[in-house]
């Protein structure tokens, strides 16, 4: 009789100031929807999906921090047994794109390098707002050796390419065909033209079924 083998099981930390989105693009990936009042998240919420991939399915567990300064002594508990964190900026605020360098380093203090970073610049919505260009954003992941991609949690943009793309580089995914490795990789250098709606990118993430 053929034994089922266990889910694969990812923890995913998401990090970042106070009202960058990081709540937003959580619920643009879980329900396709995006919530135009804005509530600060208290403490850290906790939600689980299952992502379907080519050959396999895998849980990815999702925590979202509070970026409010009197929650900061939680996060290094939630960020040192993850899989994967992911540092979130607002395009629209220099100052949250600024702050990220210490959002990385407290992840490299608890984990090392053995965890995997995704640097996501949200809001290109924001088009006439935005502060942080998409060169900038690449440079600093660049610096801090981390992947990079630009979103927009309200327009639905490269939401699920930005999940794609962090199942692509988990433990044991690399045997994602090559071509799709290349596409994903081209996503994070494309202009949010258009005011960010969900054209450049999109096609990567179509086999996701999440």
């Amino acid at each position: 009789m053929a034994t089922v083998s266990p889910l694969a099981k990812y923890k995913l930390v998401f990090l970042g100031d106070q009202s960058v989105g990081k709540t937003s693009i959580i619920t643009r990936f879980m329900y396709d929807k995006f919530d135009n009042t804005y509530q600060a998240t208290i403490g850290i919420d906790f939600l689980s999906k299952t992502m379907y991939l080519e050959d396999r399915t895998v849980r990815l567990q999702l925590w979202d921090t509070a970026g409010q300064e009197r929650f900061r002594s939680l996060i290094p508990s939630y960020i040192r047994d993850s899989s994967v964190a992911v540092v979130v900026f607002d395009v629209s605020n220099r100052q949250s794109f600024l702050n990220t360098a210490r959002w990385i380093e407290e992840v490299r203090t608890e984990r090392g390098s053995d965890v995997i970073i995704v640097l996501v610049g949200n809001k290109t919505d924001l088009v006439d707002k935005r502060q942080v260009s998409i060169e900038e954003g690449d440079a600093k992941a660049r610096e801090y050796n981390v992947m990079f991609i630009e979103t927009s949690a309200k327009a639905g943009f490269n939401i699920k390419a930005l999940f794609r793309k962090i199942a692509a580089a988990l433990p044991g995914m690399e045997s994602l065909s090559a071509t799709k490795q290349e596409d994903l990789v081209d996503v994070n250098l494309q202009p949010s033209a258009g005011g960010g709606k969900a054209g450049a990118g999109a096609s990567t993430a179509s086999s996701c079924q999440c």
